[in-house]
């Protein structure tokens, strides 16, 4: 079974750098493991992502051996431990508030003891049966990750519950939901978001799980690592297109009026 290289950061007490895909882009894994990231989370949660390409996007994310953390909508078991099957490395499930959900999430993402997902072993995680499933069940605990997203006011308030969930790796906090909840400016030095910020990060800590956030800049990045995340997101295909095109713009029309 492939060693996840975001576990490999975790347990050296290393954040992991983690780039968003919003879009299929059969070069993105290639290039973001060149350029030093850990992982590639793949946003099926706000985009249309059929399985065949899922499958064939999380085989990419093997051959250039970076790990893919699929974010998904579904509560639905099997379909959650298909993508694990499939290959994918972890999963990000969002809007997860109460222990009850994190304790059904686990149940699916997880083999005995921690939980009960089905087992075959014929999949991509498992080199397609090539050496049986002796070892796979408690290496695939071992290498996988199960991210939970606190972004409700519900989520906040039993956000020590959910960290203490056996089975949970991860605590991510979405800002845009976690604002507009809360009504307040997607900014992280306004009060509020500084308290939700300070509770995730007393729960994960008390219980030893990573947590983390999307990171805006360098700065943002900085403080995260000094705060103690774990889990670092900054990048994405829409966030290159969207900075660089007006760039490529103004050098062709630069290069025009010179002429």
């Amino acid at each position: 079974m492939r060693s996840s290289l975001a576990r490999q950061r975790l347990r050296q007490n290393l954040p992991a750098r983690i780039a968003c895909m919003y879009y299929p882009s059969a070069m993105m894994p290639l290039h973001a493991a060149r350029a030093g990231f850990d992982a590639i989370w793949l946003d099926a949660e706000h985009n249309s992502w059929d399985r065949r390409e899922l499958q064939r996007m999380i085989s990419l994310h093997h051959l250039a051996n970076i790990d893919c953390i699929v974010r998904t909508g579904s509560r639905n078991a099997s379909e959650l431990y298909h993508l694990l099957e499939s290959g994918a490395t972890g999963l990000m499930i969002p809007l997860v508030n109460t222990p009850a959900d994190a304790a059904a999430l686990v149940a699916a993402a997880k083999f005995p003891p921690v939980g009960q997902r089905g087992l075959d072993g014929a999949g991509l995680d498992n080199d397609f049966y090539r050496t049986g499933t002796e070892h796979y069940p408690p290496l695939a605990n071992a290498e996988t990750l199960l991210i939970v997203q606190i972004e409700t006011p519900e989520a906040l308030k039993n956000v020590d519950a959910i960290a203490g969930t056996p089975g949970i790796d991860g605590l991510f906090i979405g800002p845009s939901d976690l604002a507009l909840r809360l009504n307040c400016p997607n900014d992280w030095s306004h009060p509020k978001m500084v308290e939700c910020q300070t509770q995730v990060q007393q729960a994960a800590l008390r219980h030893s799980v990573a947590w983390g956030r999307p990171a805006k800049d360098a700065a943002d990045v900085s403080f995260l690592t000094q705060a103690g995340a774990r889990l670092i997101a900054h990048g994405s295909d829409f966030g290159a297109l969207y900075t660089m095109l007006p760039t490529f713009a103004k050098t062709l029309d630069k290069g025009i009026s010179e002429a």
